[in-house]
């Protein structure tokens, strides 16, 4: 990650160029059309006509009046987007020119100039094993800059991923219905107990990726808001090449691990184990409704935003 103050600026105005061209090219009207705005506002008042629900009288008009009338709405279209973004120093991790966490920069700053192209607010939340920081949500594009900044300028952070942290959070500072983007590898450690715990009546507990308490953070922030896990991986955590031994470092707990990639049987359990959580993780995530958005570092993220979008638009018809 940069450190001097020119690197930094000089890769902010490299995402600004990149998230401007992409957003004007390409998703700024499907970004609309696939999130719902917080509810509906007052609009008018109109003379009451049979059929209409009687709960939308408004009594004060219509007292003053020899007829009835009713209040109409309007959807409310302004929305709030939050990033969620995990920190790890898991994050760091990348066999192509981007790493994890600069993939999802790029995607997260996308979504920034998206938002403000529809004169949406967007606030930041960086993460690992607690919340790091906290940007409140704001509009316009020096916000989004001093958003990217801060992205651009932050240390990895080596420790445990919490996911229970960063959604409690939000649960908690969101007062209204709002989009929030969870951005992790998701590859936290599962959960050594089975059975239900918490009352949540589900028994799949050895299935969660990420233990029970994230199983219940995640539903009760979905209640609230629009949540959508992000999900970044790199092509080197599905499949290992031939090189050899291979010395496998955890970025966050710094075990090693020495892997012999000759053997096919090893490659072969390795991409097997990989392409069997990522089934589990979407599963997971199916069950609790939250949509997930898939990115890589070897994909355009424009590209990874578009099909999330296609899916999600047919999803919603």
């Amino acid at each position: 990650m940069p450190h001097d103050v020119a690197t930094i600026l000089q890769r902010v105005a490299h995402l600004e160029i990149l998230a401007r061209r992409l957003v004007d090219e390409l998703v700024a009207g499907q970004y609309r059309s696939v999130f719902r705005g917080r509810g509906l506002e007052f609009e008018s008042v109109r003379e009451y006509v049979p059929g209409d629900d009687i709960r939308d009288i408004d009594w004060n008009v219509t007292a003053r009046s020899s007829e009835a009338f009713v209040k109409t709405f309007r959807e409310e279209r302004e929305l709030t987007v939050l990033l969620l973004v995990d920190i790890s120093a898991s994050g760091a991790f990348g066999s192509m020119p981007r790493t994890k966490l600069q993939t999802v920069m790029e995607l997260a700053a996308l979504l920034m100039f998206s938002a403000i192209h529809n004169n949406d607010r967007v606030g930041l939340v960086t993460f690992c094993d607690k919340v790091y920081g906290y940007y409140r949500p704001g509009r316009g594009r020096a916000h989004v800059l001093r958003l990217i900044r801060e992205l651009v300028a932050l240390e990895p952070v080596a420790g445990a991923t919490s996911l229970e942290a960063p959604l409690e959070f939000a649960t908690r500072v969101l007062k209204r219905r709002s989009v929030a983007f969870l951005f992790s590898d998701f590859l936290a450690p599962p959960p050594r107990t089975t059975g239900t715990q918490g009352g949540t009546g589900d028994s799949q507990a050895t299935t969660a990726p990420f233990g029970w308490p994230a199983r219940r953070a995640m539903g009760v922030c979905n209640q609230h808001h629009d949540l959508i896990a992000v999900t970044v991986t790199d092509p080197r955590e599905h499949e290992l090449p031939e090189v050899g031994i291979l010395s496998l470092v955890d970025a966050e707990t710094g075990q090693v691990v020495e892997v012999d990639t000759r053997h096919p049987a090893v490659r072969a359990q390795f991409r097997e184990q990989a392409a069997r959580r990522a089934r589990e993780l979407s599963r997971y995530l199916q069950r609790l409704r939250i949509d997930e958005l898939r990115i890589r570092t070897d994909e355009n993220c424009a590209t990874s935003l578009r099909r999330f979008f296609e899916s999600r638009r047919r999803r919603l018809r």
